[in-house]
């Protein structure tokens, strides 16, 4: 019952994403052939309001629900890392016509053979988190 707010506001985003055709694999098809502004506008705005809403937290010290203040931990230096990793996921993302999130949004909307990458991506997470000790971050 404590999760049930979280619950609701994951389920209304999921109708968001499906109504505006976030989570359709033509409009990502479209994007990755640079065909059509309609993905790139729904990223763009998503940066946008992001970096709005952390500048208006930073300024005016907003504190999360538990009443810490809301913070984005410094980030390490790097190109190559961010580079390699964001062409995996892009490559990963262009495979199978969504990112992770939209995955189960797919799936909820009937397109059961995402199945089939949720396990996938269950799978990947699960090897990362036994070799993370040996790869270099």
């Amino acid at each position: 019952m404590k999760y049930l707010k979280f619950l609701l506001v994951g389920i209304f985003f999921g109708i968001i994403l499906v109504k505006s055709e976030a989570v359709s694999w033509f409009r990502i098809y479209e994007m990755f052939r640079f065909q059509s502004f309609h993905m790139y506008g729904i990223i763009g705005t998503a940066i946008a309001t992001g970096l709005l809403f952390l500048q208006i937290s930073k300024r005016k010290h907003l504190k999360n629900i538990i009443g810490e203040q809301i913070d984005a931990p410094e980030k390490e230096e790097g190109f190559i890392r961010f580079i390699v990793g964001g062409t995996i996921f892009g490559l990963g993302w262009a495979l199978i016509g969504a990112c992770p999130g939209p995955m189960y949004i797919l799936l909820g909307t009937g397109v059961y053979s995402m199945t089939i990458v949720i396990i996938a991506a269950l799978l990947g997470t699960f090897i990362y988190g036994l070799l993370k000790g040996k790869l270099p971050h």
